[in-house]
């Protein structure tokens, strides 16, 4: 016997199969497996009216009377608040029914990993068409998947807040983001990230382990100690990879950047101070090792460690932000009262986050940054501290509009499991992934899609651009921005932490979209700074200082 499913049977299904397949083989005396599952991709025809998406909500929604339906919604709004909550929905339903081949409960999608695919054309007077895809829990018996609408509310809430940056900087406690911003989850978002970060970067350089081990080796030593000077680093949004089809725009990649630069201070660190002692070409060198070595680890925590998923959230949203942006500048949407508008009280911090203040986080940045929050013993007898500020700056992301063939053959089964999971959940053939969307062609309390958008040809790139790259970045830092009304005001005389947000675009949508051709994306995308560093000192063991 076989049994088809619409996707991969999950961890507990596979075991009473497996249970299933050995007591037969007992009983028959025959070798082999009776009972095998065969996966067959759902093509979700017909699902809709039939399920009863009564509820609207208001996720990608600009205006409260015109929500989204659909299986993300649904199952998102029913998902357990808490683990504790999950794993008591999934036990209910376990109770409720039988274990099929396909077997999964409320808690089979893993929310802590939703990220935007596609959204549609924003049709004025409607909601906006979705899609989003998330990994399936292997075993959500025993471990289910928790928090979706908090996670999809986030998602949706990241499409509406402006003057997308963060700022960390013992220098400057009065430009850590613009007030506004900080009122909003994406803005507690972005500033937590880029503190988590700084703590990575300080991980990394541990000299017991690669990275930090090589880097240590390759520095030069100062009393037998090795040296460098102080910096930044900062997150910015890398090219995202797009293609507009369908009268849509699928998002496929949108990796985040971590950059460094060298940096002054003039808040005092525990220590001394050894970079003083060192060449301009040792200082150098000490900035491509930190380059070659530091970076790049940390990069890819960044870009994949579950603790950045919310940061990596934020950016695809804002990806298709932009997009919708292009197309309200052609016809207005309901999202034109929004954009320009600076009115953020309908994206505020919620649940527990309700009462976060961005000063606690800069006031421990300040305590990690003057009192060494890592310390890293050198076998010669010193003591290297290590202290982190920064910044991450999403008022530019550049993308880049893959071609149809490079589509088609990477891509082929993409368009149509996005327009199934509008009606009903999903997965691509032979993965672990889920999709999950939401219908906004209709009006709250009605149900139904609407007419499937006709295929429309993308058109080719020009060579005109609407972003204006943001300051060339030197070996001395950011030049301090003017004062704005949205950006943060001049800092101390030393090179300013953080980088003004883009001119002209006050109170708008974050701009992640440019038609610049790609040679000059990737180089828009280095220059889009933050300030942020790392700066270590040492001190020697001596009697005097013990």
């Amino acid at each position: 016997m076989t049994m088809f499913t619409s996707e991969k049977p999950n961890r507990a299904t596979l075991r009473d199969y497996q249970a299933e397949n050995a007591r037969l083989r007992t009983e028959r005396g025959t070798v082999g497996n009776p009972i095998r599952i065969a996966e067959r991709r759902a093509t979700a025809a017909g699902l809709w009216p039939d399920t009863p998406y009564k509820k609207t909500d208001p996720n990608f929604a600009a205006l409260g009377k015109n929500g989204t339906q659909g299986p993300l919604d649904s199952l998102a709004r029913e998902s357990g608040k808490t683990p504790a909550e999950a794993k008591r929905l999934q036990d209910e339903y376990n109770r409720d029914n039988t274990r099929s081949a396909l077997g999964r409960g409320p808690g089979g999608v893993d929310f802590s990993t939703l990220e935007l695919q596609y959204v549609g054309n924003p049709v004025k007077g409607k909601g906006l068409d979705h899609s989003m895809k998330a990994d399936l829990m292997p075993d959500e018996d025993e471990n289910p998947g928790w928090g979706g609408q908090a996670k999809l509310e986030m998602a949706s809430d990241a499409f509406f807040p402006d003057r997308m940056w963060v700022n960390l900087n013992p220098d400057q406690p009065d430009t850590i983001m613009d007030e506004g911003f900080s009122k909003t989850d994406t803005g507690r978002i972005l500033l937590e990230a880029d503190m988590e970060m700084k703590r990575d970067w300080s991980r990394a350089l541990d000299p017991k382990k690669s990275p930090g081990k090589e880097f240590m080796a390759a520095l030069p030593q100062v009393d037998g100690v090795p040296c460098w000077g102080p910096g930044r680093n900062w997150i910015v949004p890398g090219p995202a990879k797009v293609r507009e089809q369908d009268g849509g725009i699928y998002i496929l990649d949108a990796p985040l950047l971590v950059h460094h630069a060298p940096m002054d201070f003039t808040t005092p660190g525990p220590g001394e101070r050894c970079d003083t002692k060192l060449t301009r070409e040792q200082k150098d060198a000490d900035v491509r090792l930190m380059k070659q070595w530091i970076m790049p680890a940390v990069q890819e925590k960044v870009n994949h460690d579950p603790k950045y998923a919310d940061l990596r959230r934020v950016y695809t949203s804002r990806v298709a932000a932009e997009w919708i942006r292009q197309q309200d500048a052609k016809k207005a949407t309901d999202f034109h009262a929004i954009i320009d508008s600076d009115d953020l009280r309908r994206w505020p911090l919620r649940g527990e986050n309700k009462g976060w203040d961005k000063r606690t986080v800069w006031e421990r940045m300040r305590k990690s940054f003057t009192e060494g929050e890592f310390q890293y013993e050198w076998p010669s007898g010193g003591t290297i501290y290590t202290y982190t500020v920064g910044g991450v700056d999403f008022s530019q992301a550049p993308k880049k509009n893959i071609s149809g063939t490079e589509f088609t053959a990477r891509h082929r089964e993409l368009p149509r499991t996005t327009k199934d999971s509008v009606r009903a959940q999903t997965s691509a053939r032979d993965t672990d992934t889920a999709f999950l969307g939401g219908s906004g062609s209709v009006p709250a309390g009605e149900g139904g899609p609407g007419p499937t958008p006709k295929p429309t040809p993308t058109p080719a790139p020009t060579p005109t651009s609407t972003a204006k790259p943001a300051p060339k970045p030197t070996d001395g830092g950011t030049p301090a921005p003017k004062p704005t009304a949205s950006g943060p005001t001049a800092g101390p005389a030393h090179p300013s932490a953080h980088a003004p947000a883009p001119t002209g675009r006050d109170g708008s949508l974050a701009h992640t979209g440019s038609s610049t051709p790609a040679g000059l994306i990737a180089g828009l995308a280095a220059a889009a700074l933050v300030a942020g560093g790392a700066l270590v000192r040492w001190r020697r063991r001596t009697r005097a200082t013990s």
